[in-house]
């Protein structure tokens, strides 16, 4: 299905939904937005016949594009409902009353020009598909097919062993004080897997003193470089002189062993690499090492590298290939083998195609496992990849990732587009992506699933499906925190995101600007002005540094934007007051991130009019004082105050639709009235997250045992104790009564003996998730025992333990005690006994391990 249709489906909801519960606005026009219901509904239908088409001819094309921009219009005119909405439900705002006409007026004549449009939007689809085939349109089950995770490790190396020993050996005898080892091939080759597996081996790593990795791409610049490196051997990067970062480069390394990884070097600047290459040389304690990996052998070549170590990974054999194939495509079969001689013909057939690249057979391989039991889906894909490779001039790597993407369900087609306005290898933060998806409405709840919750799901699949990388995940459960998308995967969603008229690319797969882009990546070398005429802007993530842009001034009204997002950037010297006015102005706006405005201090009364808000994050702002005008924005979903240090104001009740909330301070009930007591939060009955802090000023009574028992949905709990050694916080948190629904809980500087006597799997039944960290507990119960004496086993499979100094505990009887638990990350607990690794560093266990 086309992501058309996926907004098509969001907007008919809505328009659904405010008929069903009546709002006043839809009272108003109830008869345009039946008739807007009617339109969208047969629209629908039309567009599923166009996606049955083998190629969309450039008449579909355009009405596609066309009919995209009327749904952001229309989309546009609900937002401006709704908001009115929120605004006539307030007794006080009474001059819109006055306004009532005009709004009535203007409202009711773009209905009518929305819904005329969709009329001749449906003659056309409608004569475009009448001398249609109906016989072609296929069977659309492989569509709706559920794709769940598999035992699948993307970074494997298959039939590739001895070239992986030849590598180590050149790191491992160098008698060089810095050796220079180059990895050449073409894209999807497999080169940033060779050099991950060196990068992630422990008995590599035991060689080095320090480990740096560095993504360069196309568009590196040498700051950027050595800012990469910089942040990797110190938390922050205080010098921004290209001569200072050598110099402290230099420091920081001097008489340490290094090993250096320059991924995907397209280019180098012969003068920077030449002085930073001699420094490091002078510098670097012996049998140091940087790895270049590279499409352009004569990159390598013109840093100084060996021709004796240069490796070039060579194309897969046709058993390897089978080998790595067999291990996606079959993993849902009886003992994860080829059924039976069909499929082994056809992915045979495929593997040909695929001319023995890694990443081509991966992404074939997840396309193919979900349908391991239909011979006649694995002939259809056959025969679509033929078409690719023969008709549109693909490579055996684009014509896979083609299909792919074309094979994605509704849900995530539009979610991978929007990698396409991160610059390349840029590491991602999966929360960043989930927010935006669910502020443009990408994302909807289901069920009793909400729409974040989906959300990380859907970015699960689309790792999965090997078309986006996961960087960094938890282990218990494999959420993915942080991922980054393959340089030819990129290229692929640029392609279509620009299609799509999403976006536009030039040649290096940069994002520039027009009047007509929908999201924009906005970076320190694009000009400002162009964005004054970028009316149709729905998300603006800001990634440039450049203090000197103003705002108010350079962005003009985006009366469209959705998504609002400086968390990529960090703006110390900017105009707050300026910034925030012009923020004020963006009455639609649906995802607000300010933590890279380091100077923030209050929200301004302006914050009001952002009726629309549904995520907010304040994460990171520690000058952040006065926040009064949060508790106005009543369709707040996520609110994130991060380490800001103030108390939420009263009110926090009227935030109905609160889902998450962290950074909550618990305050004394004795402070002003204007503060937000515990016993607040139990008005907040969708709440899932909560994130609190308790310490020396808090208060928490008898009366309040029950405030979390009522959060009847809440699945993590976060409790931090602030380093208090006051025996008040054990007594407060024993009166906490968290609800049988938890599922995840964090307890952080907790300085007391033993944990809070709700702490246990008798009441705490659904918990498969605790960590404990920088306490001094001693013991921790691995099977206590129930009220009435019986053994009452945890049901964790995931555990935390760092930095218990005092705990003591034996690792074999929790192994005995606790048969759920599958993972567990350790490190600083010194009286741990017989735990499997050491200790001085963090450690990971798994039960598969045994």
């Amino acid at each position: 299905m086309t992501v058309e249709d996926a907004m098509l489906q969001v907007l008919t909801q809505q328009v659904f939904t405010a008929l069903q519960e009546h709002a006043r606005f839809a009272l108003d026009f109830k008869d345009q937005f039946e008739l807007m219901k009617t339109r969208l509904d047969l629209t629908k239908a039309l567009l599923a016949d166009t996606e049955n088409l083998k190629e969309k001819k450039k008449v579909v094309k355009a009405i596609l594009i066309r009919l995209r921009d009327l749904i952001y219009e229309a989309d546009n005119i609900m937002t401006d409902c709704l908001v009115r909405d929120e605004y006539q439900k307030e007794a006080s705002c009474t001059s819109l009353t006055l306004q009532k006409p005009l709004f009535w007026y203007q409202t009711g004549k773009k209905l009518k020009d929305v819904n005329a449009k969709l009329g001749e939007m449906e003659k056309s689809l409608g004569e475009h598909l009448k001398y249609q085939d109906q016989s072609d349109h296929g069977d659309n089950t492989s569509q709706s097919m559920k794709y769940t995770a598999q035992d699948y490790v993307p970074s494997e190396i298959i039939g590739l062993e001895e070239d992986l020993k030849r590598l180590r050996g050149w790191i491992g005898d160098t008698k060089d004080d810095l050796l220079l080892v180059g990895i050449v091939g073409m894209g999807g080759l497999g080169k940033t897997t060779f050099a991950q597996k060196i990068f992630n081996d422990q008995h590599v790593a035991g060689r080095y003193d320090n480990m740096i990795w560095v993504s360069v791409s196309q568009v590196s610049s040498d700051m950027r470089i050595m800012r990469s490196m910089l942040e990797q051997l110190e938390s922050r990067c205080s010098v921004s002189d290209e001569a200072q970062m050598l110099h402290k480069l230099n420091e920081l390394l001097k008489g340490k062993s290094c090993l250096i990884v320059m991924d995907d070097v397209w280019n180098i600047n012969q003068g920077w690499w030449i002085q930073f290459f001699s420094g490091l040389q002078s510098a670097v304690g012996e049998s140091s090492c940087i790895i270049i990996t590279t499409r352009n052998e004569e990159v390598l070549t013109s840093m100084g590298v060996d021709k004796s170590r240069i490796h070039r990974p060579k194309l897969l054999t046709a058993n390897d290939s089978w080998l790595l194939f067999s291990k996606s495509a079959f993993s849902r079969c009886r003992d994860r083998k080829c059924p039976d001689a069909q499929f082994e013909r056809v992915g045979k057939e495929l593997l040909e195609k695929c001319g023995g690249l890694p990443l081509a057979i991966k992404a074939v391989a997840a396309l193919l496992a979900p349908r391991s039991n239909s011979v006649s889906q694995w002939n259809e894909i056959n025969e679509n990849f033929h078409e690719l490779t023969a008709g549109r001039n693909f490579t055996s790597v684009m014509a896979s990732l083609q299909l792919s993407y074309d094979e994605l369900p509704i849900h995530l087609k539009q979610c991978l587009l929007c990698f396409s306005v991160y610059p390349e290898d840029s590491e991602i933060q999966a929360e960043q992506l989930v927010h935006w998806w669910v502020a443009e409405g990408l994302i909807q709840g289901k069920g009793s699933k909400t729409a974040k919750e989906l959300g990380f799901r859907y970015l699960s699949e689309l790792v999965t499906r090997c078309l986006v990388e996961a960087v960094n995940r938890r282990g218990y459960d494999g959420r993915v925190y942080c991922c980054r998308m393959h340089d030819m995967v990129r290229e692929l969603a640029t392609r279509i995101a620009e299609e799509e008229s999403f976006g536009k690319f030039d040649e290096q797969g940069k994002q520039e600007m027009t009047a007509n882009s929908r999201w924009l990546g906005f970076t320190s070398e694009m000009n400002p002005e162009p964005l004054k005429k970028s009316s149709k802007l729905r998300a603006l993530l800001i990634m440039s540094t450049n203090d000197q842009v103003v705002f108010g001034r350079h962005f003009g009204l985006l009366g469209s934007l959705r998504v609002l997002d400086f968390s990529l950037t960090k703006l110390e010297k900017i105009s707050t007051e300026e910034l925030v006015e012009w923020i004020s102005s963006l009455k639609r706006l649906a995802y607000l991130n300010l933590s890279g405005i380091g100077g923030l201090k209050e929200v301004p009364y302006s914050f009001r009019k952002l009726r629309n808000l549904q995520f907010l994050v304040f994460a990171g702002l520690n000058e952040l004082g006065k926040i009064d005008q949060i508790t106005s924005l009543k369709k707040l979903v996520v609110l994130d105050l991060g380490s800001c240090f103030q108390y939420l104001p009263s009110g926090i009740e009227r935030l109905s639709y609160l889902q998450e909330l962290s950074g909550f301070k618990v305050a004394s009930n004795s402070r002003s009235a204007a503060s937000c007591k515990f016993c607040d939060l139990e008005k907040l009955v969708h709440l899932r997250v909560l994130r609190m802090s308790i310490g020396k000023d808090s208060e928490i009574t008898e009366n309040e045992r029950d405030v979390l028992l009522k959060l009847k949905k809440l699945k993590v709990l976060a409790i931090d104790a602030q380093d208090c050694e006051d025996n008040i916080i054990s007594t407060m948190l024993n009166i906490l009564s968290p609800p049988p629904s938890l599922q995840e809980l964090y307890l952080r500087r907790y300085h007391q003996d033993t944990l809070p006597t709700w702490i246990n799997p008798e009441r705490l039944s659904k918990l498969q998730y605790i960590c404990i960290e920088n306490g001094e507990i001693i013991d921790f119960q691995t099977s206590p025992l129930s009220v009435d004496g019986r053994d009452f086993p945890w049901n964790i499979e995931g555990l935390c333990f760092k930095v218990l100094q005092k705990l003591k505990l034996d690792w074999k009887k929790v192994e005995e005690d606790m048969p759920s638990l599958q993972y567990a990350e350790v490190s600083g607990c010194l009286n741990l006994r017989n735990f499997p690794h050491p200790l001085d560093k963090l450690a990971t266990w798994r039960r598969s391990e045994d």
